[in-house]
Order: structure tokens, then sequence, then C-alpha cells
């Protein structure tokens, strides 16, 4: 039995599920650099996506499970605004610590629930409230 067998269907979904919003996030923040300059915090977040991913992919790669394509590759959303993209990323992060209570569910896998529960805490402690802030001072 190989160790791809070993994974559930909701596993290999949960982890799929997980490493296409990390996906998003990335290409997201990429592009509000790309359109805006070096703004904070998307230079410092969209660094963090790139570890997320990463963290993500070693656990297809432990299991010989092929992780899915790029689908946000060069497809991010476009923002008007510094602001736009804060707000439009506070949403991102809050429906991402949603998405992680619900995969924290799909598993009894310490490695994966460990990589799991620290994407999450990312995005509920660092991530949001960066965002908030951000949102807050380009308001003004």
């Amino acid at each position: 039995m190989t160790d791809t067998q070993l994974l559930t269907q909701a596993e290999r979904q949960g982890l799929a599920d997980a490493l296409d919003d990390e996906h998003k996030s990335h290409e997201t923040y990429a592009q509000v650099i790309h359109d805006f300059g070096e703004v904070r915090p998307f230079i410092n977040i969209v660094e963090a996506e790139a570890r997320h991913i990463e963290a993500l992919l070693a656990l297809f790669d432990r299991y010989g499970a092929a992780p899915p394509e790029n689908r946000w590759a060069g497809k991010a959303p476009r923002y008007d605004s510094v602001h736009a993209a804060c707000l439009a990323s506070v949403q991102g992060e809050i429906e991402n610590v949603e998405l992680y209570d619900r995969l924290l569910q799909s598993t009894q896998r310490a490695d994966i629930l460990n990589v799991y529960q620290s994407l999450r805490a990312a995005s509920q402690d660092r991530h949001l409230p960066a965002f908030q802030r951000c949102a807050e001072r380009e308001r003004r």
C-alpha cells in the first residue's frame, strides 16, 4: 500500500483546497505589489504565502500525491486602490481562517493538522490584523 492510498478522499481534497487558497492569496498579493509598488503589508505577507505553499507542497510530496496546478497564475483580482486591496484582503483572510476551521475536521493526521493549525494561526493572528491596519491607514 502506498502513502497515496493511505490518504482519504477528504484529506486529498482538503490539501487541494488549502493549496488553491494559498495560491490565490499569493497571486493576489503579488498583483497588488505589481500594481502599486512595494506596499506593506503585501510585501511581507506575499513571502509568507510562498512559505505556506511550500509547506502544503511538502505534504503532497510526503504522501506521494500530485498537487493541483496553480489556477490563479495570471488571474489574480485587481483593485483600484491599495485601500480596496486591503479591504478585500481582510475578507480573504477571514475566509482563509474559515477554510482551515473546516479542514481541521477533515483529518486525524498530526502532520497535516500541524500545517493547517500553523497556517490558520498565521491568517488569524498576523495577516488579518495587518490587513485591518492597512485598511484603516489607507482609508485616510
